[in-house]
C-alpha cells in the first residue's frame, strides 16, 4: 500500500517532531498537522521556568516558523478531530473539512487532573499545560502581591515554586505525601530537595491539603494541618491525565495506566493507528513493564519511532529512560528508572552548598539500575555505558569522589572484553 496520506492529531512537541521526521526520512506525500492550541508546536520544559519570566510569547517553538511551509506540512492550528473512521479512514474536523487518511498518529499529550474544589473557571485558579496556561500564570505573578499557594510537588510544582521564588514571591506549596517525588527518587534525595525547597524560602508542607475555602472570606483556605492560609492566587499541580477521549471512542486497546497501548513501533491495536508521547503506554525495556512516560524524551523519541513505522520502516530502539529538572539552583537529572529495594550510595552530597555537586546511584545486585545527579550532567555519559554493559560495579568505588567515573567506565569496559572475545 502506498502511504499518501498521514494524518497527525496534537500539533505539540511529539506532534511536531513526527512530521519532521516523516520529512527527513523523505516521505513526499501530505502531512496534515492538526492541534487545538493556535501557537506553533513548541516545548513544554520552559512553561514551568522561563515562560513565566520573560515577556514574549514564545514558547521554545521546535522549529523555525517558516519550516513547516518550507517542508510542506499542513497545519491547522485551533482546530480539532471531532471524529475518526478507522474504517474508511477518514476525520471530521471542527473547522468543517473531512480528511482521508493513510496512516493516522495521536499525539494528543494529556490534560492536568483538575481538582472540584479548585474549578479553572476561577479568576485565581491556576492550572499550567499550555502556553495560554503560562501566559495567564505570568500575569498574575507579575502583578501579584500576595502569597501563591501551590497545590502538588511533582516536578511541575517545584520548577513553578522555584521560579515564583526567584521572582521574590511568597510561596507556600502543599503535598499530600510524607516525601517529595516518592515514586521519582529514593528517600534520601526527597529529603535533601525538601530542605533545598525550605532553604529557597518555600514555605513547603508535607502530608497537607486542602480542606475548604472560606465561604466568606475567598482567598483564605483551611488546612489539614490545622492552620489556615490567605492566598492571591493558585496554582493546581496534581499531576495530568492521558487525553484518550477520541481513543476510546474508536475502539483503540488501553492499559492499565490510562494510556493508548502500543507496541515496539508505536501501533495501536488498530493496523495503521499509532499513538506517540503522553498518550502512549509502551513497553519499557529497562523496566520489562508497559508505562507511560511523560517526558521530553519520549515525546521525541516516539515521534521519531512513529514516524519510521507509518512509512514501513525501522529505528533504532528508545535508549535508556532520561529526564531533568530545573528548580532551586540545580540542574536534577535521572537516567533509569526507580525499582523497588534498590541499594543507593552518594557520591558527594552536600545539602549547604549553593551550587552542590553530587551523583546518587541505585543498584541491585551491585548492577546501576537508577541514577539521580545535581549539576553533574557531564557524569551520565559513562554511567549510561556502564548500565548499558550491565556489568557488576564497587560501591565503594562508585561513592568514591576521588575515582573519576570515566576512569572507571573504562576499567569495566576493559574488563568485560576479554570474556567477550572468548564467546
Amino acid at each position: 500500500m502506498t502511504i499518501q496520506q498521514i494524518l497527525i492529531i496534537g500539533a505539540g512537541q511529539c506532534g511536531g517532531m513526527a512530521a519532521a521526521a516523516l520529512r527527513q526520512r523523505g516521505y513526499s506525500g501530505r502531512i496534515l498537522l492538526v492541534g487545538r492550541e493556535t501557537h506553533l508546536p513548541y516545548e513544554r520544559p520552559p512553561l514551568s521556568k522561563s515562560a513565566l519570566t520573560e515577556a514574549t510569547d514564545s514558547f521554545g517553538g521546535l522549529h523555525k516558523d517558516d519550516f513547516y511551509s518550507q517542508n510542506d506540512i499542513e497545519l491547522r492550528l485551533g482546530t480539532t478531530v471531532l471524529a475518526l473512521d478507522p474504517q474508511a479512514r477518514t476525520a471530521s474536523l471542527s473547522d468543517g473539512s473531512q480528511v482521508h487518511w493513510d496512516r493516522c498518529l495521536f499525539a494528543t499529550g494529556g490534560q492536568p487532573r483538575e481538582l472540584e474544589k479548585f474549578p479553572a473557571e476561577q479568576p485565581n485558579v491556576h492550572y499550567l499545560r499550555t502556553a495560554n496556561d503560562a501566559m495567564k500564570l505570568r500575569n498574575t505573578l507579575k502583578n501579584s502581591e500576595g502569597r501563591l499557594l501551590i497545590i502538588g510537588a511533582g516536578f511541575l510544582g517545584l520548577e513553578v515554586a522555584s521560579t515564583a521564588r526567584s521572582m521574590g514571591i511568597e510561596v507556600t506549596q502543599l503535598e499530600s505525601g510524607q516525601h517529595l517525588l516518592k515514586r521519582a527518587l529514593p528517600t534520601e534525595i526527597s529529603i535533601w530537595l525538601e530542605e533545598r525547597a525550605r532553604n529557597f524560602g518555600v514555605d513547603l508542607r508535607l502530608a497537607t491539603g486542602v480542606l475548604d475555602e472560606n465561604s466568606s472570606e475567598p482567598g483564605l483556605y483551611h488546612l489539614s494541618d490545622g492552620t489556615d492560609l490567605r492566598a492571591s492566587a493558585v496554582l493546581v499541580a496534581a499531576g495530568m491525565r492521558p487525553e484518550t477521549t477520541m481513543a476510546k471512542d474508536i475502539g483503540l486497546e488501553m492499559s492499565a495506566d490510562g494510556g493508548i497501548a502500543v507496541d515496539a513501533n508505536c501501533e495501536t491495536s488498530v493496523p495503521g493507528i499509532f499513538a506517540a508521547g503522553d498518550c502512549a503506554t509502551q513497553l519499557v525495556a529497562h523496566s520489562g513493564q508497559p508505562m507511560r512516560l511523560e517526558s521530553w524524551q519520549y515525546a521525541n523519541e516516539q515521534a521519531r519511532i512513529a514516524a519510521a513505522a507509518m512509512v514501513g520502516e525501522e529505528d533504532a530502539p528508545i535508549p535508556l529512560p532520561w529526564f531533568w529538572s530545573d528548580q532551586f539552583g540545580c540542574n536534577l537529572q535521572m537516567l533509569g528508572l526507580p525499582e523497588p529495594d534498590l541499594t543507593y550510595v552518594h557520591r558527594n552530597i552536600n545539602t549547604s552548598s549553593e551550587a552542590p555537586k553530587w551523583v546518587s546511584f541505585g543498584l541491585r545486585n551491585n548492577q546501576i539500575r537508577h541514577v539521580v545527579c545535581a549539576n553533574a550532567g557531564g557524569e551520565l555519559r559513562p554511567l549510561k555505558s556502564l548500565m548499558e554493559l550491565g556489568v557488576a560495579c564497587s560501591p565503594e568505588a562508585l561513592a568514591d569522589v576521588n575515582q573519576p567515573l570515566r576512569q572507571l567506565e573504562k576499567q569495566y569496559r576493559a574488563a568485560i572484553q576479554p570474556a567477550n572475545s572468548a564467546l
